[in-house]
């Protein structure tokens, strides 16, 4: 466990090969019942260069209407599949002290996807972090302070890190500026899942 910053946390390896695989499998299940869709920003239209879905009573969109979360998938229309319980599992190992996640987006980047700097705050409970799953190529993942012009840095995340987001970081700036070829053992053509678990509402 490294300490990045207050309240960022790299958990490097948690996950093992097995585990890995098992978690891919379910994702992939996820994805045959609610299929990968792109999302666009808000008001421009311009898409993003990750195709994404989720599970869980919530799931986070983004189209021209805004940034939400909502119960049913915005292209077919149907609820989305329950949040394995590995995952689950997970979340109790490393934010036991947070209320249950109600929502995991699943975002697939291809060889060339990235992720622009952002801040997680569509969500009700900002007292709970959010949590990171990497899965397939190692990622560029940068990371500042909670305004925009902070200083950042950058460190590598390879497939079954963890990354807790949460305390004085909850609502830091951070993305994926690249993909590194050639690391991806786990996600065929160099392609990377990365799995957030988000608390949406206050509890109760």
């Amino acid at each position: 466990m490294i300490t990045l910053q207050p309240g960022l946390i790299h958990h490097p390896g948690l996950l093992d090969r097995a585990a890995q695989a098992a978690l891919l499998d379910a994702i992939r299940n996820i994805v045959r019942a609610s299929p990968l869709f792109t999302p666009v920003m808000p008001k421009t239209g311009k898409p993003f260069t990750v195709r994404m879905t989720n599970c869980g009573p919530l799931g986070w969109v983004s189209d021209q209407a805004g940034y939400r979360y909502q119960p049913q998938h915005p292209v077919t229309g149907t609820p989305w599949p329950a949040i394995p319980a590995s995952l689950l599992d997970l979340w109790q190992r490393v934010a036991a002290a947070a209320p249950p996640p109600e929502a995991c987006l699943v975002n697939y980047y291809a060889a060339n996807a990235r992720m622009g700097l952002h801040q997680d705050r569509d969500e009700a409970d900002l007292s709970a972090p959010v949590v990171s799953i990497s899965l397939g190529a190692t990622a560029l993942f940068r990371y500042g302070g909670v305004s925009r012009t902070d200083p950042t840095r950058s460190i590598r995340l390879s497939s079954g890190d963890v990354v807790v987001i949460g305390g004085a970081s909850r609502l830091a700036f951070h993305g994926i500026d690249r993909l590194f070829p050639g690391t991806s053992t786990l996600v065929p053509e160099d392609g990377r899942v990365n799995l957030t678990l988000r608390r949406v509402t206050l509890p109760g």
